[in-house]
């Protein structure tokens, strides 16, 4: 059971969060009744907290409007939550201006967090890498990100309770490298200790995580967000395509972006020393725009024949026939509805 002063603090807690509570909601949320609710309050007026009573049907308690608490109180997840935002403020483009409050609220929330959560969220810091997509960060269960996060700085063995991707649920034990953010999904790459291979993980479906004796040796040079990428690129789904197109890398990786697809070189490109007389402007099209290799897997394939056609260049199917036919379909459709007047 919580101490009495542990339960004055979590009604300051909630009272700090704005709005009217009642003494039902507090009670409920401290696990005492109500005359307990109200002795907290008098201890929390006694400490010159301005604690406001509201009467009516919809009365109760609530901080008087104004007031600011010195103290700044935050649990593990909200503590995390706002860190990691801070972050990915970092990684938005923020004018200097912004960098720089952005750096000093981080530095002031540090600063009041207790030594136990503090030492905690900078390991995370530290284990935790970015894509190019980092999108909205929803982050997971803290004490299970904290936890991966230790294992990866004291490269410990995990284990896991993990659910796959076809809802099979099993233990594991992993050599994790790094945890990384992408796309608004967080991801662990690792070890899979029990078949010694390679693996990358939704942090979401981590049901449980706890550290294990002993230590293991992570690989020179590791790279955990170019992994996480790989892995993505390359899962194992229904449809394995092939393309052959004729364009540059920035223009197919614009549409088909190296979590989608990988691409290969399939023509290499012509020697520039062959055209100095032309063009340099046409030179330089003609250096970068040649046949490349697109590969990669998809679950369905209905939203590829719109992202060929935004290619705007020349491509060849090599499989499946059924994207084939999708992309005939599609084209049918369009000259179709051109041609109504």
């Amino acid at each position: 059971m919580p101490r009495p002063t542990a339960r004055v603090l979590t009604l300051l807690e909630l009272l700090q969060s704005g709005g009217i509570r009642t003494v039902a909601e507090l009670a409920d949320r401290l696990g005492v009744e109500g005359r307990t609710v109200r002795r907290y309050v008098d201890h929390l007026v006694d400490l010159d907290v301005p604690v406001e009573s509201v009467r009516g049907r919809y009365g109760g308690y609530r901080l008087a409007p104004g007031y600011r608490l010195p103290p700044l109180m935050l649990s593990d997840d909200e503590a995390l939550a706002v860190l990691l935002g801070l972050v990915a403020g970092r990684r938005a483009g923020l004018t200097t201006a912004q960098r720089t409050a952005n750096e000093t609220a981080s530095a002031k929330i540090r600063r009041v967090l207790p030594r136990h959560i503090a030492r905690r969220l900078d390991t995370l810091l530290e284990s935790l890498a970015f894509t190019d997509q980092p999108g909205r960060l929803d982050p997971p269960n803290a004490e299970i990100l904290l936890t991966v996060a230790d294992a990866v700085r004291h490269r410990r063995p995990l284990s896991i309770r993990y659910t796959d991707r076809d809802g099979r649920r099993g233990e594991r034990t992993l050599h994790a490298y790094g945890i990384v953010a992408h796309a608004g999904r967080w991801y662990v790459t690792g070890e899979d200790a029990g078949i010694g291979e390679d693996r990358t993980l939704r942090l979401d479906r981590v049901a449980d995580a706890r550290a294990l004796p002993g230590s293991f040796e992570a690989p020179v040079g590791v790279d955990p967000a170019q992994r996480v990428v790989s892995a993505l690129a390359t899962a194992a789904y229904r449809h394995a395509v092939s393309l052959r197109v004729h364009g540059t890398v920035e223009h197919i990786r614009a549409h088909l972006p190296a979590t989608v697809a990988s691409l290969t070189e399939h023509e290499p490109a012509p020697d520039r020393h062959r055209e100095r007389g032309q063009d340099q402007d046409r030179d330089r099209d003609r250096a970068a725009e040649r046949w490349l290799r697109v590969e990669l897997r998809a679950e369905r394939l209905d939203w590829l024949p719109p992202v060929l056609a935004s290619l705007d260049r020349p491509f060849v199917i090599e499989r499946p026939d059924e994207l084939r036919h999708l992309v005939t379909a599609l084209a049918d459709r369009l000259a179709s509805h051109a041609r109504q007047t």
